[in-house]
């Protein structure tokens, strides 16, 4: 495992299943956002529906640290709607090409192909501020990642 990539940095060139299958490259999804996930992390259980509130107003991929069956069941678990992909365990390849040390680890990147913004764990304001949400929205101010 690397270094965790920085604002700036260019996005890798990557390419990753999608759960139902088709591979996708990373570089080549436009502007969105990256959330590197595992199902077990209780931060992540919490992130990763949030994200999927918000993910109307702005791309959202997921990247799972598990198989596809255990990934299959959390995303119905949790109604989750936008794509998913796997990145294989029995390497990581994506996760150590980011620099990923522990999840959940987001990733804001550019249609230019560089990251904008890296958000480790979970803080209210980075969250509100990529979410934009409205401010009925119950958000708590920190959890752990």
């Amino acid at each position: 495992m690397g270094r965790l990539l920085a604002a700036g940095a260019a996005v890798p060139d990557l390419r990753l299943a999608v759960l139902e299958g088709r591979e996708v490259s990373l570089r080549g999804e436009g502007a969105v956002l990256l959330a590197f996930f595992k199902i077990s992390c209780p931060v992540c259980q919490f992130t990763l529906p949030y994200l999927n509130r918000i993910h109307p107003g702005r791309k959202v991929c997921g990247v799972s640290q598990n198989d596809a069956r255990d990934t299959l069941e959390f995303a119905e678990h949790f109604g989750l709607t936008f794509p998913i992909l796997l990145d294989p365990e029995d390497s990581f390849p994506a996760s150590n090409a980011f620099g990923i040390s522990h999840v959940p680890t987001l990733f804001l990147c550019g249609g230019d192909g560089r990251i904008e913004q890296v958000i480790e764990g979970w803080r209210k304001k980075d969250m509100v501020a990529i979410g934009a949400v409205a401010t009925s929205e119950n958000v708590p101010a920190w959890k752990a990642g």
